[in-house]
């Protein structure tokens, strides 16, 4: 087992100093590292420009990707069952990447910070400061329900404008991924998406007593093909929990781009309208907030896809995305154990997992219901009413 060395921030600092001297030419001195909170196989860190030789930002954020799960975080060692198969060096490439097609569009639609300098041997990234900012996770929970509601409409605005400023730029974004020799890499979201599409109908007959109808499975294939094809691609940084998007004084702005790609747009504001189901995170989503979101989003990219701004034709892309979606959550946290997945963590927004899959099949059903998908609708109620009698 590999073991996190005993002073990991001041190796990540020394490795920052070295790539900016490199690429400066002169010494450069990083000083009063902040941890900014990474995961269990990264780093980030907040750092003072001591020495400025070539007009660096006063402050830097450094962030290294290190190999999956080394020691322990926050005190507990993941147990061998929960470890998800990660490749460090793919997801450090495809950041790097994704950051360098984000540099090249217009500072307005860009979704986050702007990438300064990289190590592609030590998996380092030397990213502009965002400055003081607060993820939403933190805004939805403490804030009064105002606040609540326009901040996802800025959420959604923002991610409206990223997805408008990037239709068209798929061969550029495909151009960076071969020269990084990761074209060809796995899609970390959309094979788990596969893996969803045969294995949730056996889970939902084994566990809920639910036989799912071919129409709907005819659905969720169709589904499935948002992710490698779909009317209205758009880059997307995928990973879209609370977490990882916060609000500073420019506005939105997204963080973490491992798995950053090309995809249908309609998959980003769904993810938002079932709750961010790759986590257990829960936002109140009134019919009002969703509606808001949703004409938030579309006001921004209907210029780029005038098909969307015909209502029965937005129900059904948006029917059909929240339909993986809570696939997905079904997938990852119906199981009383978490062995198909890296681990549960714990966000600021969490709930139990039988509480966040009973309100995604119950806000799946409502949309369903409201778009005229009949199927969809019965199959969501069915599994709603099963997910109930079991938590009884």
């Amino acid at each position: 087992m590999t073991v996190l060395l005993a002073d990991p921030v001041s190796e990540v600092v020394a490795a920052a100093e070295q790539l900016l001297t490199r690429r400066t030419g002169a010494p450069v001195t990083l000083v009063d590292p902040t941890d900014l909170g990474g995961s269990g196989r990264t780093i980030v860190l907040r750092v003072r420009v001591a020495e400025n030789p070539f007009s660096l930002p006063r402050t830097l954020v450094i962030k290294q990707v290190r190999d999956p799960y080394l020691g322990v975080k926050n005190g507990v060692t993941p147990p061998a069952e929960a470890i998800h198969v990660f490749d460090p060096d793919t997801a450090f490439l495809r950041e790097a990447v994704s950051y360098q097609f984000a540099n090249a569009l217009a500072k307005d639609a860009r979704p986050g910070a702007e990438l300064l300098a990289y190590d592609l041997d030590a998996r380092l990234l030397v990213l502009s400061d965002l400055g003081d900012a607060t993820a939403i996770s933190v805004l939805f929970q403490d804030s009064d329900a105002d606040t609540v509601t326009n901040t996802l409409m800025a959420m959604a605005q923002a991610m409206g404008r990223m997805h408008a400023a990037t239709v068209g730029r798929e061969e550029d974004f495909t151009a960076l991924l071969r020269r990084a020799e990761v074209v060809h890499s796995s899609d970390e979201v959309a094979d788990q998406v596969a893996r969803v599409v045969t294995d949730v109908p056996s889970m939902l007959a084994d566990t809920l007593g639910v036989v799912v109808d071919p129409n709907i499975l005819e659905q969720v294939h169709h589904a499935q093909n948002l992710f490698s094809g779909g009317r209205f691609r758009a880059f997307s940084p995928s990973d879209l929990c609370p977490d990882n998007i916060i609000v500073n004084g420019e506005g939105v702005r997204f963080l973490d781009y491992e798995w950053g790609g090309y995809r249908d747009a309609l998959l980003d504001i769904t993810y938002a309208l079932v709750s961010f189901p790759g986590c257990l995170c829960n936002v109140d989503l009134t019919e009002e907030r969703a509606s808001a979101m949703v004409d938030a989003w579309r006001s921004e990219v209907v210029g780029m896809w005038p098909a969307l701004a015909d209502e029965a034709e937005l129900g059904r892309g948006l029917v059909e995305a929240q339909l993986i979606w809570v696939w997905l959550s079904t997938y990852m946290f119906l199981p009383n154990d978490h062995a198909r997945i890296a681990a549960v963590r714990e966000h600021y927004l969490s709930i139990p997992r039988s509480d966040a899959l009973l309100r995604r099949w119950a806000r799946l059903a409502r949309s369903a219901e409201l778009a005229g998908n009949a199927a969809v609708q019965a199959h969501a109620n069915e599994v709603v009413a099963a997910l109930s009698e079991r938590a009884e």
